[in-house]
């Protein structure tokens, strides 16, 4: 994620795609496919066997202007598990609830990093 200032002071965000698991690759639209997932509604289960345990890139910003302020800061996101809701219902038999999400992507950041220029 990129935050920054234009030269008229009107503040902007970015979200760049830097490093992902599987053999997955960004749309013509910009844009990454989800990772899958692999809940099992009724028993309120999942495996590790999408997603990577570790990533490690490195990253250069392709717009990066030297006289603009600027903030930077990772973001990751967990595969999908099951979420509260969905382990009472199959801890009570019950099929998930419609009108709520069955799952939840944990979200994990960084500190920023902070660019001003001199």
């Amino acid at each position: 994620m990129k935050g920054w200032l234009d030269a008229a002071g009107k503040q902007h965000e970015k979200i760049y795609d830097v490093a992902w698991s599987g053999d997955r690759k960004i749309d013509a639209e910009g844009k990454l496919p989800a990772v899958g997932t692999t809940v099992d509604l009724k028993t309120a289960t999942y495996t590790d066997a999408i997603g990577a345990p570790q990533l490690a890139t490195g990253w250069t910003d392709p717009e990066f202007k030297p006289n603009e302020r600027a903030f930077y800061y990772a973001r990751v996101r967990e595969i999908p598990t099951p979420r509260w809701n969905t382990h009472d219902a199959a801890r009570s038999g019950l099929p998930p609830l419609t009108d709520v999400p069955a799952t939840i992507q944990e979200r994990a950041w960084s500190s920023p990093i902070w660019y001003a220029p001199n």
